[in-house]
């Protein structure tokens, strides 16, 4: 049965060896719908009305599990244990050295060779008074991609009315350990593959340069007279091909800035307005960082719901989390979790018309 507004449905996806894999439907009164699944908690479809009143999906994904089970791009998935890069693959806490699965070239990327994007998390559906909601927990043991620490997380998608999708997620550890948890959905807020054309607002005066490998060279630099500065709203298309050697070195945007907020506020750390559709994203987020990536990897190989192929720069990301690679870099937020304390971030997608 479908969902009503403010309600929940569920439906059969599949099942990854043998574990049955649901599809949760969330329906809000403002007329969102998410699609979600508990294969690495991944959003599978995020339905918004343009301007025009007329839905629209506004995210890349596959129409069967299938598809998930092949993707290499972590489409519309929870990343972790630790979001983004980990310089060779390793890290030292308390004088001790953890060696990780690499999967980047030498570098660890999204939590390894089996992140939490892999794995079918433990699923609850409620209606709560905040919206329709679906409780994630997943429990990664200790050593998994070679991380320290028996960590208990949970993650929870909530569909308010105001049309924000909300993720809270949290967890606990048994032994000192490192996270940085985000989401990966991929926004096309026209449907059409024309994600570049949008305007984008970032409301962050540094960000973090990386190498050419793509590590954080540990400095914090100001964006200003950069191709980086989108503290007035740009068209990402306009400056995407500068000869800035940090764009040349990731082939685009694929960086993290650090917003102008107080440490831990919640607040927009990035907005995205669509010409086409009329549609406006807002991002608001907990998290010291905002990490923008604009596609550069994707390359039409895959076809995704509806036959649609995944062209190259056809969508773009807003991944807030801690700086990637803060292990190697004393001088970031730190993302040490130890016994006793509570990892939490909040984050929100929320999609209106200009």
């Amino acid at each position: 049965m479908p969902a009503a507004p403010g309600d929940v449905a569920r439906s059969g996806f599949g099942d990854v060896d043998g574990v049955p894999v649901d599809l949760v439907t969330l329906r809000g009164g403002s007329g969102i719908e998410a699609r979600i699944t508990p294969y690495g908690g991944r959003i599978v479809s995020l339905v918004a009305p343009d301007s025009a009143g007329r839905p629209g999906d506004v995210v890349l994904g596959f129409d069967t599990l299938a598809g998930y089970l092949a993707d290499d791009a972590y489409l519309g998935a929870v990343v972790g244990r630790y979001a983004n890069r980990i310089a060779g693959a390793s890290f030292e806490l308390d004088g001790r050295t953890y060696r990780l699965a690499a999967n980047h070239g030498r570098h660890s990327l999204h939590g390894g060779t089996r992140g939490f994007d892999a794995v079918v998390w433990e699923a609850d559906t409620d209606t709560t008074p905040e919206g329709p909601s679906l409780l994630l927990r997943h429990v990664s043991p200790d050593g998994d991609a070679g991380y320290p620490g028996t960590l208990e997380v949970t993650a929870r998608y909530t569909l308010a009315d105001d049309g924000g999708l909300r993720l809270d997620c949290r967890a606990v550890t048994d032994a000192p350990t490192v996270v940085n948890l985000t989401q990966h959905s991929y926004f096309d807020l026209a449907g059409d593959g024309s994600a570049l054309d949008g305007e984008l607002m970032i409301p962050a005066s540094r960000f973090a340069p990386t190498d050419g490998e793509q590590i954080p060279t540990g400095d914090i630099v100001s964006v200003a007279g950069t191709p980086f500065d989108f503290r007035t709203a740009t068209r990402i298309a306009d400056r995407i091909d500068d000869p800035h050697p940090h764009l040349a070195a990731g082939q685009g945007y694929d960086h993290t800035w650090l917003p102008d907020k107080d440490e831990g506020a919640y607040a927009l750390v990035a907005r995205l307005t669509d010409p086409r559709s009329g549609r406006v994203l807002d991002v608001l987020s907990t998290e010291p960082g905002m990490h923008f990536y604009s596609g550069n990897q994707l390359d039409g190989s895959r076809a995704g719901k509806d036959g649609r192929r995944h062209a190259r720069r056809s969508a773009v990301c807003f991944e807030p989390q801690h700086l990637p690679d803060s292990v190697h870099h004393p001088q970031f937020p730190s993302v040490v979790l130890r016994p006793g304390e509570t990892f939490r971030t909040t984050m929100t997608y929320r999609l209106g018309t200009a």
